[in-house]
């Protein structure tokens, strides 16, 4: 048998470490802020070590405290994993997937369909957000993630994007090739990345390898959010230099036309995993359509500049 100091004292010990507080820990807990501190108290006694300093409200975690808390938050993680794989869910089977806004709306949400059509008893939950949410923790399943990659990481890899110049085919002049000296009445879109680790591709760069008039400057005006530059673009307010994974729809669609220009390399798309978790069958359900309808994706017709229907 194994030799384990009580439960409830870890549990105790667990929950007020992970929120430095005994009173969200109690709260956690349904128990009282008493308990917590005695439970703990029990444990300390146990081991022969002090796990908190108290400093009147507040909790630190000693040297011993933080070497064990960590081991018993992912021991505690797995298990509520194992259980969550075997419990039946309420009211049918259901994920949780954590995405940035833009990739949501513009290349998953216009393909879900297709999943809940294949999977009429599963149910997707969208997390859209641009904070990296971690599988495992948080009620997140999956997370699809956008930035380098190392060659450990390339199996996970859903595809890798291209930017392109792009723009309302309301603004669009008559015409089988799209040059931008067109659109020198009208500012250039570009918006500013979150993630400042990143080099995004620029305006300039595209320019560099089109032909265009070198004695006029362009203007550039700027949007915070990546999904505004977006919609600001199929509102005709000028060019968007932007990932071809979000555009997809709308260029099909003819509602955006392609620039006549470079498609500059950009970053991966990649799909993010519970650690050691164990994999439901709805997860896996999800993976597999998430790398047919990637795979379909990128090897489909590159969208050409050609004038629209």
């Amino acid at each position: 048998m194994r030799k384990l100091p009580p439960l409830n004292a870890i549990r105790a010990f667990e929950a007020a470490a992970r929120h430095e507080s005994f009173t969200a820990a109690a709260s956690e807990l349904c128990v009282t802020v008493t308990a917590i501190s005695h439970q703990v108290r029990q444990l300390e006694a146990i081991l022969g070590r002090k796990l908190f300093e108290r400093s009147g409200r507040a909790v630190v975690l000693t040297a011993e405290g933080h070497a064990v808390f960590p081991l018993l938050r992912d021991g505690f993680d797995r298990m509520a994993s194992a259980f969550a794989a075997i419990r039946p869910p309420a009211g049918g089977d259901a994920i949780t997937v954590s995405t940035t806004r833009a990739f949501a709306e513009r290349w998953l949400m216009p393909r879900l369909a297709h999943f809940n059509a294949a999977f009429p008893s599963v149910v997707v939950h969208i997390d859209a957000t641009e904070d990296a949410r971690t599988p495992g923790t948080e009620g997140i399943d999956l997370a699809v993630r956008y930035g380098r990659i190392d060659r450990a990481g390339e199996a996970a890899v859903l595809f890798n994007d291209r930017y392109i110049a792009v723009a309302a085919s309301t603004i669009c002049p008559p015409g089988s090739r799209l040059a931008i000296d067109e659109f020198r009445s009208r500012s250039l879109l570009a918006f500013r990345w979150k993630n400042a680790a990143l080099d995004s591709p620029a305006w300039s760069a595209w320019l560099a390898g089109v032909d265009h008039d070198l004695g006029r400057d362009f203007r550039i005006s700027w949007y915070s959010e990546e999904p505004l530059a977006l919609h600001a673009a199929e509102r005709g307010l000028g060019p968007l230099l932007c990932s071809d994974a979000l555009v997809d729809e709308q260029l099909r669609q003819g509602t955006l036309r392609r620039l006549d220009g470079p498609a500059l390399p950009g970053f991966a798309y990649r799909l993010v995993e519970a650690p050691d978790g164990v994999r439901r069958k709805s997860v896996i359900a999800f993976v597999d359509w998430m790398r047919a309808e990637a795979a379909a994706f990128r090897s489909g017709p590159e969208p050409v500049m050609t004038q629209a229907a």
